[in-house]
């Protein structure tokens, strides 16, 4: 019987606490897949923690279990895409450490594929477990981009979703150095599915996204899929123009006919001090699609593997580069 591989992409940063648990539910799980076999991929960004012995040391007992050693920091995004560079399987499933998304989805994914679809997405139906800032953010957020930007994302679908092997392939033709990869995902298309879940709690530790990292998690995605905001800058420029020339024609008016004193120095420093604050947003917009602009120009590689590993069960030594 032919049997499909399965890669499970897992980016770890600083995730020493949830390996313990992570491997013995997730292995429990794929393990009862029928007519599947399947590979841990754990891409180690850059963690500062005793996160890369632990995959190491797991790795040593299970050559399904393989570890790809990233030279630093590269950001969830670049091992991510590492980790589906790296991937052999038939078919591929992004996934946390955290186990927030919860293994027991998976085979619900793999019912769907097996229906005929390139991708099976995971939607939340449930985030009572992330806090209550979190929850709207992220509600805000996919309102917004998808009012703004040409390809749509949906709704609480994070990364955890599978793809078959054409739609991966289509993902690594794709050149960009800053990626958003919900986007990405989203942009390739493919017939598509969804499952629904709900979000449980983390295993262990703490999430390494701040507030300001989600904020400019968001910046990104909107940025890279839309020039809306360079449109929409536009309109508010042509808006507070007329709305300008409307109010020199009243001064006008009230001072060569009815004889009105101009206004004094208050309604002045306000307008200069407004416009002021519209220019520098502007500059700001514009700086933002100038920078990726620069990124991209420079053509740098998304990230830097130090080292690859598996077990000597199947492989005799690890891999250098």
């Amino acid at each position: 019987m032919s049997h499909t591989l399965l890669s499970l992409v897992v980016p770890f940063y600083n995730e020493q606490e949830s390996i313990g648990s992570f491997f013995p539910r997730v292995a429990a799980v794929l393990e009862q897949l029928e007519g599947v076999d399947f590979e841990i991929v754990c891409v180690n960004d850059g963690s500062r923690d005793g996160t890369y012995p632990a995959l190491i040391a797991a790795a040593r007992a299970d050559s399904r279990i393989r570890v790809i050693d990233l030279t630093r920091n590269f950001g969830k995004e670049a091992a991510l895409t590492a980790g589906l560079d790296e991937a052999r399987g038939d078919i591929v499933i992004p996934f946390d450490a955290d186990l927030q998304d919860p293994p027991e989805v998976i085979p619900q994914l793999i019912a769907k594929w097996r229906e005929g679809f390139d991708v099976v997405m995971a939607r939340r139906v449930d985030r009572m477990s992330d806090t209550l800032m979190k929850r709207m953010s992220a509600l805000l957020f996919y309102r917004v981009h998808n009012k703004l930007a040409d390809v749509k994302i949906p709704e609480n679908v994070g990364d955890f979703r599978l793809m078959s092997r054409d739609v991966i392939d289509a993902l690594r033709l794709l050149p960009e150095s800053r990626r958003f990869m919900k986007g990405l995902f989203a942009w390739v298309g493919y017939r598509h599915s969804t499952i629904e879940y709900t979000r449980e709690a983390r295993s262990a530790g703490q999430t390494s996204f701040s507030a300001w990292k989600l904020w400019n998690f968001a910046l990104e995605g909107l940025t890279s899929f839309s020039t809306a905001p360079l449109r929409i800058w536009f309109y508010l420029g042509s808006t507070i123009a007329l709305l300008s020339f409307g109010f020199a024609c009243e001064i006008i008016i009230k001072t060569l006919i009815k004889g009105v004193a101009v206004p004094g120095y208050a309604s002045l420093l306000v307008s200069i001090l407004f416009m002021g604050g519209v220019q520098l947003i502007g500059i700001g917009i514009i700086g933002e699609y100038v920078g990726r602009i620069y990124t991209e120009s420079k053509r740098r590689p998304v990230y830097l593997i130090r080292s690859r590993f598996q077990s000597e069960a199947t492989t005799a030594s690890p891999a250098h580069e």
